[in-house]
């Protein structure tokens, strides 16, 4: 009895934090989200948004950058987390924790980084980061969230069954289908994983598109940071309800593709 009432003790100060930090945010973000200036219910910012074709096509960008980031982090890193996580070609750990070590360095700092070093390669071929924000806003949001993905696959990629992957080989199949039958269903945890902390992070960023783009380039999280900047609460909060909304439904989606990830894996065989 003791024991039970020292766990529900040590579970008192993060109840406590995410109530403060958390719930009562999320909670003033749903008031602002449907009152007006003088604090009556009021639908302004829904329709507002949902009438706004500027907001739908940053909202629209927002997911289509998002998508194509997350695709491109994957390609690069699902490779080089299978090749680090081998031991007979990399031992030697540090590889691994030069792909981590830019997660130490300040967010801003390595974007503006970045956007010097950039400059000064379009700089050499007569042109600035300016005339090509699209691809610039790109290279930023791949370098700066490759790391988040290459770390959750690697962590997967350790606990790979090798045998499994050697069985499909003795029984005949080739490489594309061991791959897309064995070491795909085996790593579809990190794959998920991995896939959360680039998408919805890219979503709601506004520091790499407002530097690199030069401000040509507007996200979702850039919209949200300029409603607040000009005091409009109301329609600030409700595209933040918005992106959580967003974000949980993601989360939901990701969670059951994951969870069949299980099943999927005993039926390939």
């Amino acid at each position: 009895m003791k024991y039970k009432s020292f766990r529900k003790a040590l579970a008192l100060p993060f109840t406590l934090f995410l109530i403060l930090f958390i719930l009562i945010p999320i909670l003033f973000i749903v008031y602002y989200a449907f009152t007006d200036s003088n604090g009556y219910f009021t639908l302004d910012a829904f329709k507002s948004f949902f009438t706004s074709t500027v907001k739908l096509n940053v909202l629209l960008i927002s997911l289509l950058i998002g998508i194509f980031n997350t695709v491109i982090c994957l390609v690069i890193a699902f490779p080089l987390s299978f090749l680090l996580a081998n031991p007979k070609i990399n031992k030697n750990y540090m590889l691994v924790m030069l792909f981590v070590m830019p997660m130490w360095i300040n967010f801003v700092l390595r974007t503006g980084a970045l956007r010097d070093l950039l400059s000064v390669i379009l700089g050499a071929i007569g042109t600035t980061t300016g005339e090509h924000p699209l691809l610039c806003t790109m290279i930023g949001m791949v370098l700066n969230y490759l790391p988040f993905t290459i770390l959750p696959l690697y962590s997967t990629m350790l606990k790979l069954d090798h045998s499994q992957i050697e069985a499909a080989q003795d029984l005949g199949c080739n490489p594309f289908r061991t791959f897309t039958r064995s070491i795909i269903p085996q790593a579809m945890p990190g794959i998920v994983s991995a896939s959360m902390m680039v998408f919805m992070p890219t979503i709601s960023s506004y520091v790499i598109s407002d530097t690199l783009s030069e401000g040509k380039i507007m996200l979702f999280g850039n919209s949200i940071y300029l409603s607040f900047s000009n005091s409009d609460w109301n329609g600030g909060s409700f595209m933040s309800l918005l992106m959580l909304i967003i974000i949980f439904l993601v989360m939901l989606a990701t969670h059951k593709f994951q969870g069949d990830g299980g099943e999927r894996r005993a039926s390939s065989w």
